[in-house]
């Protein structure tokens, strides 16, 4: 990387990025690390970039991946950019260093449902890790249908093997802007780690990443059966063949409606259709969590993972869920018993754990335990040869009804509370004390493969950030912050 007048520049395989200076920063933006997924390339695995001539500008984030928008009470909560443009396939770097230096890299697989979101939101800006040491990494994968619709004509879960070929562009570039291709950690939220935990059992994989960390989700595959159906309803939305060939043959903007509407009948909380990973001989010729728990896989890999006190509310509070789960009471705990797999005893433990807990709450928590907390548990168990480090992030949004709820500690984690689409869900006055401790926790993990806490031994509580009984380097304030705030149901 070289400077030219306030523009830096980096040589890649494929030409020559001319970034910008943002303070001690230099960014580089709308980078493609594969072809435009058009044409015949819609649904195929993705193809190596075309090099370019001359100097790319790499100022402005690239285009998005088709997607369909959020619904209005949770677009009011979580920002998600949509840019257009067939380049979607591309990735940002944030980084304080040039060539010869050999920086930790760390990884960015953004959240979303695997239906939503990209590297551009403005709550990633990567600015704080680069100021501390670390190259960081944003990258965009395709969505719904496109990276997750089962064809049989077509190859699974291209959206894995969209990120993929963005850990392959950084094991092949990132030295070009200071980053060590030895030193890479993969990080994700929610579908990003869900993401994040089957690259670690699948076998194209191997070897581009050295750590990982997985916020909010687990390894997971659904049954072929349960995401098949979401391309037969589009296709006969769409009166098409369910395939690859004829799909792509159709209008874009007809697609994503044909999306949004069966996304609408979707409900992959409890249990219903989704696009989703699955299993596949190419990709994930196994169950991911069992590959990495049973020691088939990741077996030197050291794990950051962990949740939030009160995933749920975030799922379940803007959509008037919650108050339905109150009014139907006992009901509503015994179908989330069943839908959990827990058992009587479990609950009754459940409520003693959780005195005066209600009803949706304690839904949401069978849900949040069976989707999260235990397969976390399961995977930060495993003796893997790698130490594992277990957290939860308690402290409450300010915004009524959250809680510390899904997607609060991002953030925190990006130290980005000073961007304004951070208050959309943490409300006014977040603890800075808080992000600068839970940053630093992440910033340790990228440099030394420890955050700054002792590994879980298999029992014990998770170490703990802004919960009302922690103190951290933050101080009382943050604790007592967390412990004022109170849960009301919207």
């Amino acid at each position: 990387m070289s400077a030219s007048g306030a523009r830096p520049r980096a040589t890649t395989g494929h030409g020559v990025l001319e970034g910008r200076s943002e303070g001690r920063v230099s960014v580089f933006r709308g980078i493609p690390y594969a072809a435009a997924p058009v044409g015949a390339l819609r649904f195929a695995a993705p193809a190596p970039p075309r090099g370019w001539d001359g100097v790319r500008d790499a100022g402005a984030y690239g285009p998005t991946a088709p997607k369909v928008p959020y619904p209005q009470r949770f677009a009011a909560l979580l920002a998600d950019p949509d840019i257009p443009g067939d380049d979607c396939l591309n990735l940002n770097v944030w980084t304080p260093a040039g060539p010869g230096e050999r920086l930790p890299v760390m990884v960015w697989l953004h959240g979303g449902a695997l239906t939503r979101g990209s590297g551009a939101v403005p709550v990633y800006d990567g600015s704080a890790f680069a100021r501390d040491g670390v190259v960081l990494v944003t990258a965009n994968y395709r969505l719904g249908v496109l990276g997750y619709g089962l064809f049989p004509d077509a190859p699974a879960n291209r959206g894995l093997l969209d990120q993929i070929a963005a850990l392959e562009w950084v094991r092949d570039n990132i030295a070009q802007f200071g980053g060590d291709p030895g030193r890479v950690t993969v990080f994700g939220e929610s579908a990003g780690a869900i993401s994040a935990g089957a690259l670690l059992a699948a076998p194209r994989a191997a070897g581009l990443f050295a750590q990982a960390v997985l916020q909010s989700g687990a390894p997971e595959v659904f049954p072929r059966d349960r995401v098949r159906p979401m391309v037969r309803r589009m296709a006969s939305l769409l009166k098409v063949p369910a395939t690859a060939k004829a799909f792509a043959e159709v209008d874009p903007d007809a697609l994503l409606a044909a999306q949004a509407a069966v996304l609408r009948r979707s409900g992959p909380l409890l249990g219903g259709p989704a696009f989703f990973l699955v299993t596949d001989p190419d990709t994930l010729p196994e169950d991911p969590l069992d590959a990495v728990v049973d020691g088939r896989a990741a077996r030197k890999i050291p794990l950051l993972v962990g949740w939030t006190a009160q995933e749920h509310r975030l799922w379940l509070a803007p959509s008037g869920a919650m108050r339905l789960f109150d009014q139907l009471g006992p009901l509503a705990v015994a179908l989330a018993r069943h839908r959990s797999g827990k058992d009587r005893l479990a609950v009754r433990e459940l409520r003693e754990a959780l005195p005066g807990v209600s009803p949706a709450d304690l839904v949401g928590r069978l849900l949040t335990d069976q989707l999260l907390r235990d397969p976390l548990r399961r995977l930060a168990g495993a003796g893997r040869g790698a130490p594992s480090y277990l957290y939860e992030f308690g402290w409450p949004s300010g915004l009524p009804g959250l809680g510390a709820c899904h997607a609060l500690e991002l953030g925190f984690v990006f130290d980005t509370l000073d961007v304004p689409e951070s208050a959309w869900l943490t409300g006014p006055d977040a603890p800075q004390a808080l992000a600068d401790e839970m940053h630093a926790a992440w910033v340790r993990f990228a440099v030394t493969g420890s955050p700054g806490w002792q590994p879980w031994d298999g029992s014990g509580p998770p170490r703990t950030f802004g919960g009302p009984d922690h103190e951290g380097e933050g101080g009382g304030a943050v604790a007592r912050r967390g412990a004022a705030t109170p849960l009301v149901l919207p």
